[in-house]
């Protein structure tokens, strides 16, 4: 690998690189050389921008984090238009047709990560996945202040059921993603005792 090379956005294409290998070869198989060597550069220019890999990873979670963010916001901005499945749907296929199922496995794997991951970000629960119940029980929140959810809806309990059986659903990454009518009626199986017409 030639030296000198500018590579510009190095955090960025280190990222896509990390994720790219995590689709392919699952967590196990994320290592630095496989990172450095999937986005082309010398190894020694992760660690210029990292302390060490364990923060590089967190640095990835932790960017995924603020993705869930962004979709946070574009989700509660979605109620009381469209369908309440349909918009669940939608943000659950988003989500976990990113890399989220691949990172999970990650985060659960590696306990240096989620020892960086809770000292970032403190708190129960998995680093991603409680980011992500928070966003679907913010959405169904502010559903049911619109009369679209049942007043009684316990909505912090829906929120990591979807969330569990959406996970359930995408993480056979050998037989593909699910197809949108499997996701959509997962989801309308889970609200139907709560959705108002």
């Amino acid at each position: 690998m030639p030296t000198g090379v500018a590579l510009h956005n190095a955090r960025e294409q280190l990222f896509a690189a990390a994720e790219r290998v995590l689709l392919r070869d699952g967590p196990s198989g994320l290592t630095s050389r496989a990172v450095t060597t999937e986005a082309g550069c010398a190894k020694g220019v992760l660690h210029r921008h990292f302390a060490d890999f364990d923060a590089f990873l967190a640095e990835l979670v932790l960017d995924g984090i603020a993705r869930i963010d962004a979709q946070a916001a574009a989700l509660r901005r979605s109620a009381g238009t469209g369908t309440v499945a349909g918009n669940l749907t939608g943000v659950l296929t988003e989500l976990f047709g990113s890399v989220a199922v691949a990172v999970v496995g990650l985060i659960i794997s590696r306990d240096g990560l989620r020892a960086r991951l809770r000292q970032a970000r403190p708190g129960p629960g998995l680093p991603l996945l409680t980011e992500a119940a928070a966003m679907l029980a913010a959405y169904l929140a502010a559903e049911r202040d619109l009369g679209r959810i049942a007043a009684d809806a316990d909505v912090d309990t829906l929120a990591p059921t979807l969330l569990g059986a959406s996970h359930l659903l995408f993480a056979d990454r050998d037989g593909g993603p699910p197809q949108a009518d499997a996701v959509h009626r997962m989801v309308t199986t889970v609200i139907s005792g709560v959705v108002r017409d």
